[in-house]
């Protein structure tokens, strides 16, 4: 997993798609995506909103991020003063093939791609309330590598088994809880992976489905 890991981990500051002035994502990322994206089922009614795109060095866009209910700050405090929010991560199922400059091979990008992005994803908006600024960087720096062990181990202790809707059909996932929030990751019926996390919000009673027109998200 450690070539795809590491290169869509980090896909998002290569493209993120154009911003309105208020900082929002435009949908136009979005668009060009060659899959369709997920996000919660219609069961949730709150606000949805767009977050960012990540590609590959060519462009391609690999995955996409679509948020729920609070939009998060990047802020520290207890679980209690926490916004209650839900982000699902679609990744596309890529098969092996040749890195940019053609010297060698990535991997194909997996579940555990899934649930590295939602592992990061989650630790961006935040840190332990007793913690300076100034070391925020170092924190997040090591809880990003504890992130990138637990995603390479889907089958390890730190991962229960969680059974949710995509489309209307019972899906496995691996699920984690932390003090920070939760993580889950899967498969679809078609082969795309999911990732979500999210706090203040119970992953128990999510479903998820795919977005029949991204294009509404502007």
């Amino acid at each position: 997993m450690e070539t795809t890991s590491r290169a869509v981990a980090q896909a998002p500051a290569a493209e993120g798609g154009q911003q309105h002035p208020s900082g929002r994502r435009t949908v136009d990322g979005y668009l060009r995506a060659p899959f369709p994206w997920y996000g919660l089922d219609e069961a949730f009614t709150g606000p949805r909103w767009l977050m960012q795109v990540g590609t590959t060095a060519d462009g391609a866009v690999e995955h996409g991020s679509i948020g729920h209910g609070d939009e998060p700050s990047v802020r520290g405090g207890t679980a209690e003063d926490r916004e209650r929010f839900a982000v699902v991560v679609t990744v596309a199922a890529n098969p092996v093939r040749r890195s940019a400059d053609g010297t060698g091979l990535l991997e194909a990008t997996s579940v555990s791609s899934a649930a590295w992005l939602a592992g990061v994803g989650l630790l961006s908006f935040t840190w332990p309330a007793q913690m300076d600024h100034t070391l925020r960087d170092d924190w997040l720096e090591q809880q990003t590598e504890t992130a990138w062990v637990l995603a390479d181990d889907l089958a390890g202790e730190d991962w229960s088994t969680l059974s949710l809707p995509v489309d209307g059909v019972p899906t496995s996932f691996h699920y984690r809880e932390s003090e920070f929030g939760w993580v889950l990751a899967g498969t679809t019926e078609q082969g795309l992976h999911l990732g979500a996390y999210g706090r203040g919000m119970s992953a128990y009673g999510l479903g998820f489905a795919v977005i029949k027109d991204i294009a509404e998200y502007t």
